[in-house]
């Protein structure tokens, strides 16, 4: 077991202190002290420490406002609140408010021994799982595309042979699947790597302003325009151009962008000089352009011309086994952004989210990770986290069952959340809204083992 992980100990009591400090120091950790609440903010500020021994009553910050500050800069830190006035409130706050552990003066070396090593086994634990997940990700991820689903390696193996073409390509998929990530991939995977990649939206812009933004305008060429403006295609000279929901584009625009993609030149909107450029086109659609072909709504030469390579994205409902390598991916980048301590999610939330039809495919996927993680309260996310996936799907409310007692129900919860958290009493009380001596309490009326 590794014992170089730092810790601090603060307590205005030098004794205590002190000595708490040699036991550790004996167990061979490494240790720090200091005598308040704002000494431990400084040493917090240069250094991180795995742990942090807390004096629960300190003149000036006590300890549940040191360990509040010290979360604020070191999300994954493990804290330990002490305090000779053991109560059950403080009890309760101490942890609400995130602390790890709750121990009461004066303690042993043993009962501190077998605390910290403790969390340093979970510690370490938790760091191979996030070596090993990040191993894995990186085994199955490429360019930002994270999987292992036979079709999507399929595409992978494709955009590898036409990375560095000039031919168009047509991304096919529904809202979510990420027609946009593949785009990306072509483009970083081929020759105009270096080379822009720019990116436009057909359906946030209306004809006439979608027509600026890809051809660009003269000065005075409409009222506002003020000075000459490049358009996007201008701007991908050279590299790549992503039109995304080509499907909606108008009539009109339709035959600019066939003349460009055939031509590659074009003329700026008011403008008599023509423009030449060297740009690949990827676009990608929702829609079918089959069937807006045959209903007259899209052009069938600029269908041809843009279906020269096709690429379909499945949906994220065909590609479950993506689902836990996904969600892990975006609770590892997510839990860093927000400053979250929270890096597992539980064998019944991965369950939860396998069920899920997910019709809003990978970003509904990243969405709700990133709602769970805002609103978590432990350091695993849980079914509970995800609870507003079932309530999506139960549109009409629970219903009751016939013929069922409030004791026999409360018993059945119970059993279910201390075998979803391994019997962790204290978790599985968090998850309840219960604190531990009522679930305790409970589980003895109703006979439970741990």
């Amino acid at each position: 077991m590794r014992k170089h992980w730092e810790i601090l100990v603060v307590d205005d009591e030098p004794v205590m202190r002190e000595s708490l400090a040699e036991w550790l120091a004996e167990d061979g950790y490494s240790v720090e002290t200091a005598a308040s609440g704002q000494e431990a903010l400084a040493k917090a500020a240069v250094r991180d420490y795995a742990i942090y021994f807390l004096d629960l009553k300190m003149p000036g910050i006590d300890g549940i406002e040191t360990m509040l500050e010290i979360r604020k800069r070191h999300a994954d830190a493990s804290v330990i609140i002490m305090t000779a006035y053991a109560t059950v409130d403080t009890a309760i706050t101490a942890m609400k408010e995130g602390a790890q552990e709750y121990v009461v003066k004066p303690c042993s070396p043993e009962e501190i021994s077998l605390l910290v090593e403790r969390i340093i086994k979970v510690k370490n634990l938790q760091r191979e799982n996030l070596i090993l997940r990040k191993k894995l990700s990186k085994h199955y991820s490429f360019h930002d595309i994270v999987s292992k689903n036979p079709k999507m390696v399929e595409i992978f193996d494709l955009i590898r042979d036409i990375a560095s073409l000039r031919s168009t390509v047509l991304i096919l998929g529904g809202s979510g699947t990420g027609k946009e990530l593949v785009a990306r991939a072509i483009h970083y995977s081929g020759n105009r790597a270096d080379k822009p990649f720019v990116a436009v939206s057909c359906a946030a812009l209306a004809e006439t302003l979608l027509e600026s933004e890809l051809f660009g305008h003269e000065k005075g060429s409409f009222t506002g325009a003020n000075d000459r403006k490049r358009g996007k295609f201008e701007m991908a000279d050279g590299g790549t151009i992503f039109l995304d929901e080509i499907g909606d584009i108008s009539p009109k625009l339709q035959v600019d962008l066939l003349r460009v993609l055939q031509e590659r030149s074009f003329f700026r909107v008011g403008g008599g000089e023509e423009v030449k450029v060297d740009v690949r086109a990827i676009a990608a659609t929702r829609v079918n352009l089959q069937e807006a072909v045959a209903a007259g709504t899209f052009r069938d030469d600029l269908f041809y011309r843009l279906n020269v390579i096709t690429i379909q994205i499945p949906p994220l409902r065909d590609r479950r086994e993506d689902i836990p390598l996904l969600a892990h991916s975006f609770l590892d980048r997510l839990s860093h952004e927000l400053g979250k301590d929270v890096h597992e999610i539980s064998e019944s939330a991965l369950k939860l989210l396998l069920d899920h039809e997910w019709p809003g495919n990978v970003r509904e996927l990243e969405n709700a990770v990133e709602r769970a993680l805002v609103t978590a309260r432990t350091h695993v996310l849980t079914e509970e986290d995800f609870g507003f996936l079932q309530q999506a799907k139960t549109s009409n409310g629970w219903v009751a069952p016939d013929n069922v007692l409030l004791d026999d129900v409360q018993r059945q919860v119970i059993m279910a959340t201390l075998r979803r958290t391994n019997g962790n009493i204290k978790e599985a009380a968090s998850s309840l809204g219960i604190d531990r001596s009522t679930l305790y309490d409970r589980m003895k009326k109703y006979a439970i083992e741990r």
